[in-house]
């Protein structure tokens, strides 16, 4: 008998972890992100100047608190997104760069909100005989952090599944293509500190990033079916 009998899994065998349900934290991150933007849409202009700044924090005080607070809070399920979304990924069969380069760009994009709320909260406590100056160091600061560097660290999150996905079939090529652009617009929107007509950029990336998180969590299969080899029969 020269024929071998398919083999089966071993009883102590264990699946590959896919990590914690994923549209979760997804949700809390965008319905925390969409809170900031309602709570903080009076804030200064980039162009601002720092006595513009400092008179906001004396008037708005609360309100960038409470943007800073919902800020913070943001960067926390993003992170476990990234973490997840790494590990789905890897239990999918993915060992290229691309899941590295998700939970790299997730861990990035959640420390820029992280910092972002920090200058956020600092600038908030300003005295109303603060210098001009430091209150328009310290917006520029969560400008930066929460505007350019989070869109840059969130591109390489949806690139990472984007492309992943893309090669190895994992979601709608609706989706994935869609996060490509997300991707590049996202690098694109760096140019936003030299160039003010990059600007319009932060918020494709923000909502419509937002949009893409939550179709990737719905659709990103938790196992992924493997085909009939010959060899077995």
């Amino acid at each position: 008998m020269s024929a071998t009998a398919p083999t089966r899994p071993a009883a102590g065998a264990r699946r590959p972890q896919t990590g914690p349900p994923l549209l979760a934290p997804a949700i809390a991150t965008v319905a925390l992100t969409i809170a900031y933007t309602v709570v903080n849409r009076a804030t200064p202009h980039p162009d601002a100047t720092g006595a513009e700044v400092v008179r906001y924090a004396q008037e708005h005080g609360g309100a960038a608190k409470l943007g800073a607070l919902l800020l913070l809070a943001a960067a926390v399920p993003l992170a476990l997104c990234a973490a997840v979304l790494y590990r789905r990924l890897r239990a999918l069969g993915i060992t290229a760069p691309g899941s590295a380069i998700t939970l790299v760009g997730g861990v990035l994009a959640a420390g820029a909100l992280v910092l972002s709320a920090a200058a956020g909260w600092a600038g908030a406590r300003l005295a109303a005989d603060a210098p001009p100056a430091l209150g328009r160091a310290l917006a520029d600061v969560s400008f930066l952090a929460g505007g350019p560097a989070y869109a840059a660290g969130f591109a390489l999150l949806v690139a990472g599944v984007s492309v992943s996905a893309l090669l190895a079939g994992l979601l709608p090529r609706g989706v994935t293509w869609s996060g490509l652009v997300v991707a590049a617009a996202g690098m694109l929107a760096l140019l936003a500190l030299v160039v003010d007509g990059f600007l319009y950029l932060l918020p494709v990336v923000r909502f419509g990033g937002a949009i893409w998180l939550l179709c990737a969590a719905a659709l990103l299969p938790v196992s992924r079916r493997r085909s009939h080899d010959p060899h077995d029969s």
